[in-house]
């Protein structure tokens, strides 16, 4: 299954926006950047690297510069990666200090990862010594668009 593919022509004060968010994670605000951190504003969920090859079009670029891509994005703070339940990575845009602040929900059959609206339980007291640095939780179920498929 493979999502709606998102516009991948950003507008000029959209691609000025996005350039400036690049800019300030201290790197060049290449048209590659760009492109990709573009889709995955506009993306309804974490996508692929299939589906972001996808989303692209006419202004592909080969898969080793996207892959690289992926990886700057993940690794300056813009975008997250995750692995869904077929083990397959999945990309989505990264919201300053919003990220960890929600919970996931996890379509079985389909694969995607939604954000939702809902900030994830209070961590259990931890024994003493233990420090906590991050707290994942994921809801899995059928999607709304794959809730009337037959198993």
């Amino acid at each position: 299954m493979h999502l709606p593919a998102p516009s991948s022509t950003a507008t000029p004060s959209e691609s000025t926006v996005i350039a400036a968010q690049i800019r300030s994670a201290g790197a060049r605000a290449t048209p590659a950047r760009i492109r990709v951190l573009q889709i995955l504003l506009n993306a309804p969920a974490a996508l692929t690297h299939h589906d972001i090859e996808l989303a692209l079009g006419a202004v592909a670029l080969d898969r080793v510069t996207l892959y690289r891509v992926l990886d700057w994005l993940v690794e300056c703070g813009l975008a997250h990666k995750s692995t869904d339940a077929r083990g397959v990575f999945r990309f989505s845009v990264a919201v300053a200090g919003e990220h960890q602040a929600h919970t996931h929900f996890r379509c079985d059959f389909c694969g995607r990862v939604f954000c939702l609206d809902a900030p994830p339980p209070t961590p259990p007291r931890l024994p003493d010594g233990f420090s906590l640095s991050r707290m994942d939780l994921d809801l899995r179920g059928r999607c709304a668009t794959c809730a009337d498929q037959p198993a």
